[in-house]
């Protein structure tokens, strides 16, 4: 039976990585054709197409207006100049050899963005896209990122008592940003899938997230640290959640991703609940510890349960870090909202303070 089982595990897991190698073919092949368009490369766009692909578009007076990709690609002329288009893979669907996937495309200085719907088949030269079509709508996006860090552990330390990302601290922070106008990345230790805890439907914001395709996929397939350019974001988010005490803190990759935004780029260091854990051992260039001498927030230590069995899995306490490390913890009662603004760190007590703490960060981005 065991060996049964040890056999079904390694058949399951070798099955993922295969999805996971198309999934990654496949975001290739789309990212051919976002920086063709975004770069005005006519033979880039052509490669990411079958060569008697098809386009079904929009144009007045037509109810359907069918384009080779030949025409299609010779619209973009101007090889090296940027067209302003700003695109992403939203999503991506498989089923043997075909996929459907989905497209953001936006151009802020025309207040537009584009959705891309493509089908694609994988042929003997590799993945192609074999048909498109899109829509349009007036819109904000700014295609400025926020970057959302996030773990990957699903269990406390090394025992069973499950843990994870607190999905109300995801979205009430994601919401914030998206309305504002900026696009949010996540990245954890691992990539892929992390584990959501704090899920309750009966909240409008939950459901509307948790059954929202596009948000879902992005949870299912957080960055890992070596996909993200750091010159890419404005600011680092780090989300609470029981998890956010495990693999974060000490990650190097993570650590050297958020003071280049930080430091390099005059970006904004946040966190909210327990992703304050996340900071504390953060050290600027000179190797001085990034909370000593600023206000910091987070989950105090005395709101913990410590008589409960999660508590003794802790590698450390937050409040205590902080304060170690030459920082000053402040907060509120408990079920309330608290925020502490100290230049570009921004940090809150809870998940309350979530859209407070994407508020404060809004506002500020607004200054720069």
């Amino acid at each position: 039976m065991k060996e049964l089982l040890c056999a079904f595990l390694v058949l399951t897991s070798l099955c993922a990585q295969g999805q996971e190698q198309t999934i990654e073919n496949i975001t290739k092949t789309l990212h051919q054709y976002i920086q063709g368009t975004s770069s005005n490369d006519p033979s880039l766009i052509k490669s990411a197409f079958a060569d008697d692909a098809q386009l079904f578009l929009d144009k007045k007076g037509q109810d359907l207006w069918q384009v080779s990709i030949n025409e299609y690609a010779s619209w973009f002329n101007n090889k090296g100049q940027s067209s302003g288009r700003i695109g992403e893979v939203i999503s991506i669907d498989v089923e043997d050899n075909i996929a459907t996937a989905k497209v953001e495309i936006v151009q802020p200085t025309k207040g537009k963005r584009y959705i891309d719907m493509f089908l694609l088949k994988k042929l003997s030269n590799g993945w192609k896209v074999i048909s498109k079509s899109a829509t349009s709508e007036e819109a904000n996006n700014s295609g400025k990122r926020i970057l959302f860090i996030v773990s990957n552990v699903h269990f406390h330390g090394d025992s069973t008592l499950p843990t994870g990302v607190s999905f109300s601290e995801i979205v009430k922070a994601y919401d914030t940003f998206k309305k504002a106008g900026y696009t949010v990345d996540f990245v954890s230790p691992k990539g892929g899938a992390i584990p959501l805890a704090y899920i309750n439907t009966s909240e409008t914001i939950h459901k509307q997230y948790l059954y929202n395709n596009d948000f879902m996929y992005a949870i299912k397939h957080t960055k890992t640290p070596n996909q993200i350019k750091p010159e890419n974001y404005l600011a680092v988010h780090y989300v609470g959640g029981g998890n956010a005490m495990y693999g974060v803190s000490e990650n190097q990759d993570i650590q050297h991703i958020a003071m280049t935004i930080y430091e390099k780029h005059n970006g904004i260091i946040s966190s909210v609940c327990h992703g304050t854990a996340g900071i504390v051992n953060l050290k600027t260039k000179d190797g001085k510890y990034l909370v000593d001498g600023k206000r910091i927030s987070g989950y105090p230590d005395s709101y913990e349960n410590q008589t409960k069995a999660y508590f003794k899995e802790f590698p450390f306490l937050i409040q205590k870090t902080i304060e170690r490390h030459g920082g000053s913890f402040h907060f509120a009662k408990r079920n309330q909202p608290h925020v502490e603004v100290d230049g570009r760190i921004i940090t809150g007590q809870n998940h309350l303070s979530s859209p407070l703490v994407a508020e404060k960060m809004v506002e500020l981005l607004n200054q720069y």
